[in-house]
């Protein structure tokens, strides 16, 4: 049987089951086990590079166009290669490093190898 899911309100794991419901001893929160499926499927949106394939982590990516970095006078040639891209977060979806430093870039400015 799996373990019921953190209560969504305090944040506590002392949840239990009750019918069709989780509740939490702690504060008192019912919510129903159905949302809680819900909010354990993966919702992040899948992250595709310029020509629309999908991006995964572990990836090897080459720039699309000549990229200026902010706060440096450095530029980032096309064709320039990422390889062993990670997924994160943000405004700019993609970690990677390219000769060495470490940079984050929009997929919108990838394609992937």
């Amino acid at each position: 049987m799996p373990t019921p899911p953190a209560c969504p309100v305090c944040k506590l794991e002392h949840t239990y089951q009750d019918g069709e419901h989780y509740i939490c001893p702690d504060c008192a929160h019912e919510w129903p086990m159905v949302a809680a499926q819900l909010e354990e499927q993966d919702d992040t949106p899948e992250i595709r590079d310029a020509n629309g394939n999908p991006l995964a982590d572990g990836d090897d990516v080459y720039l699309i166009k000549d990229l200026r970095v902010k706060g440096s006078s450095t530029t980032l040639k096309k064709g320039a290669k990422a390889r062993g891209i990670r997924i994160v977060p943000g405004d700019h979806e993609i970690s990677c490093k390219i000769d060495g430093i470490s940079y984050e870039l929009k997929a919108e400015f990838l394609k992937k190898s």
